[in-house]
């Protein structure tokens, strides 16, 4: 059986890559640590790559389409992965899951139009329905014993006839949550009754942790099978979030319908070359690779709980169930949002501003640990370093 290496160091500079590339023109300083837009530092599984050379050395890249071969590796993943078995005429390629939200916003919707979301939560669930001239409306998270939660008495308290959608993060972004079954189908029933259309975000639902289960939304219940679209991809596991490999998977005909219809009509159902390839690779060749991977980030996670518990017991981590984000409770510094992240730039490390998640983030910050471990090590110190001198 391969190792792979995760403890590599590849620089990225220079390869047009945001999370490095871009550290000037958001921080104002390109020399920092880059721990925050949600890809990793590890490099791309050989077989992926592989794949896509293989294809290359044809040397003729001319229209393309998504071959039999292609649903089936989809559909024997969905299956190994969940206990999900779905049909090849539920799955459509999307150019993004972002741009999968906000297609089915355009589909759905109409301008006035209401969408809820679950702050705080992943910034383009407000962004995209605000930019599109749909009101958002917040239904927050609450905290139980140190652990987040819906509210699903608030839910039913804002729901009127405006509320059209409902933009669910599941795995929950920023805070690692793999929602319960029993807690899906609550919301499920709740959105059902109100006649609103849920949006299942799935793209972190690929690296859940052992000991926890991934539910994809529509297969907890019947009411969640015929009132749902469900995103997922490759790309966060694999991190291939370039490559852009995403699809959708709809069981209700009559929302396939109108929602694949509205997406063939722009052309934008159809991916491209190396999205169908690396795709295929990573639901046959991938799942060795992706167990080694989950075992790291795992030490990563304890890594960061341990030293934070130890030398900066003043921050809450909330330990995740699922990908390499953690979310960072500092309210116990006492310091302003703009301090705050003053002194992780002051640390040399670009992380999330928390209050960029909406109601509930504030005090907050977003660290992405999909890296090599020493590169975690000399982030935490540098940040302890600069509360020490704060």
């Amino acid at each position: 059986m391969k190792q792979y290496n995760f403890d590599e160091i590849i620089n990225r500079k220079g390869t047009h890559c945001i999370k490095v590339d871009k550290l000037e023109e958001r921080f104002g300083n390109a020399d920092l640590t880059p721990l925050w837009v949600a890809d990793m530092d590890f490099r791309t599984p050989d077989f992926i790559v592989e794949a896509i050379k293989e294809r290359c050395s044809h040397e003729i890249f001319g229209y393309t389409f998504a071959s039999a071969d292609y649903y089936n590796r989809i559909i024997n993943w969905v299956k190994q992965r969940y206990e999900w078995d779905i049909k090849q005429e539920w799955i459509s390629y999307i150019p993004g899951i972002v741009k999968g939200i906000a297609f089915t916003i355009d589909c759905f919707t109409q301008p006035g139009d209401k969408v809820i979301i679950q702050p705080p939560v992943y910034h383009p669930f407000r962004i995209v329905p605000e930019s599109m001239g749909r009101t958002v409306i917040n239904n927050p998270l609450k905290l139980i014993n140190g652990k987040y939660e819906m509210d699903f008495e608030q839910l039913e308290t804002i729901i009127d006839n405006g509320c059209k959608l409902f933009i669910l993060s599941n795995p929950h972004n920023p805070g690692g949550i793999v929602w319960p079954k029993d807690t899906l189908i609550q919301l499920a029933e709740i959105c059902a009754k109100h006649h609103i259309l849920i949006i299942s975000d799935e793209i972190h639902a690929e690296m859940i942790y052992p000991g926890y289960r991934h539910y994809p939304f529509p297969s907890i219940s019947e009411t969640a099978t015929s009132s749902s679209i469900t995103f997922m991809a490759p790309s966060k596991t694999f991190n291939i979030a370039g490559i852009v490999t995403s699809y959708a998977i709809i069981p209700n005909p009559a929302i396939r319908e109108r929602f694949y219809s509205f997406l063939e009509a722009r052309e934008l159902h159809e991916g491209t070359i190396f999205a169908y390839e690396a795709t295929k690779a990573a639901y046959t060749y991938g799942n060795e690779w992706r167990q080694q991977m989950l075992g790291y980030i795992l030490k990563n996670v304890d890594f960061v709980v341990d030293f934070i518990e130890k030398y900066i017991p003043e921050i809450k981590v909330y330990r995740p169930q699922a990908s390499f984000l953690i979310w960072l409770d500092c309210k116990k510094l006492k310091l302003k949002q703009e301090e705050l992240v003053s002194v992780f730039l002051k640390a040399g490390l670009a992380l999330n501003d928390g209050a960029m998640f909406g109601p509930g983030g504030e005090g907050h910050m977003r660290m992405n640990i999909g890296c090599p471990r020493s590169t975690v090590e000399q982030s935490l110190n540098a940040l302890k370093r600069a509360l020490d001198e704060k």
